[in-house]
């Protein structure tokens, strides 16, 4: 992406346009701030507006600290920029939901998100970390956890509310109680987990799909490398585009742009 680009967006059930790409501020190998800091700035000068954190990333503060810098820089303006995070599963109590979205707006010197997302519909232990373990699960109560999301979005908290990670049948569940349907389910998807019939269920019920990890995650606990996947790396050589753009759908401008992805 370069700043010449123009990025598309795609209309969500709630009547919020979201940019298609996203990039996701996870941290995984550790970074210093200061690196994450001059990605973000740096991200913010060739095009990208929709970023993409979470509380249990760790990265909500200094990802608000570089938006912060980017807007008094003059760089862009909230108006301009889209802001996902996400509620994580030690705070799936209807009790402590806002609480946790007000702390997340403080962590990102915000006043409101464009898009908050339930991280799991698996219930944990309040301070469980990831990777959870067995005797870290609690029973879920999604419903009274939505009902929750759904007060964040009427008080103007959240533009936007959505989940993410949750199948067919749990999106059922949801949506069978749901004063406000979820905008959005954000999912692992790539070439090697197409998700096709989530895709299709969402597409039907008006949810849109955003993959996350979109490269397949390589070099984390939980990924699989889809850049070095032999089909992959074969259409990439066919048609003179990179694994990374093969594995995104990216470089086929006459096909147009069927979901959204946060990139790693």
């Amino acid at each position: 992406m370069n700043s010449s680009t123009e990025v598309p967006s795609f209309k969500l059930n709630s009547g919020t346009l979201m940019p298609a790409i996203g990039l996701g501020v996870a941290n995984a190998d550790n970074s210093p701030d200061s690196k994450i800091t001059a990605a973000v700035l740096h991200a913010i000068e060739v095009g990208y507006s929709h970023f993409d954190t979470a509380s249990i990333y760790g990265t909500e503060c200094v990802l608000g600290d570089a938006l912060f810098k980017a807007i008094s820089m003059g760089v862009t303006s909230r108006q301009d920029l889209f802001i996902t995070s996400k509620l994580w599963s030690d705070s799936h109590d209807p009790e402590n939901v806002v609480s946790a979205l007000q702390q997340t707006l403080t962590n990102l010197k915000l006043d409101y998100l464009d898009l908050y997302l339930i991280h799991s519909p698996m219930k944990l232990k309040k301070g469980t970390r990831q990777p959870a373990k067995a005797e870290d699960v609690l029973p879920s109560d999604i419903k009274g956890t939505w009902s929750a999301m759904e007060t964040c979005f009427e008080r103007g908290l959240a533009k936007s509310i959505g989940v993410s990670n949750f199948t067919v049948k749990e999106l059922a569940q949801l949506l069978a109680h749901a004063r406000v349907p979820p905008a959005v389910n954000q999912v692992e998807m790539h070439p090697l987990w197409q998700q096709k019939k989530l895709r299709k269920f969402c597409n039907g019920v008006g949810i849109h799909v955003t993959a996350w990890s979109p490269l397949g995650a390589p070099g984390t606990y939980y990924g699989t490398d889809a850049l070095t996947n032999p089909v992959i790396k074969s259409i990439s050589s066919k048609h003179n585009k990179s694994p990374a753009q093969v594995t995104k759908g990216i470089g086929r401008p006459q096909v147009p742009m069927q979901h959204s992805l946060v990139e790693e």
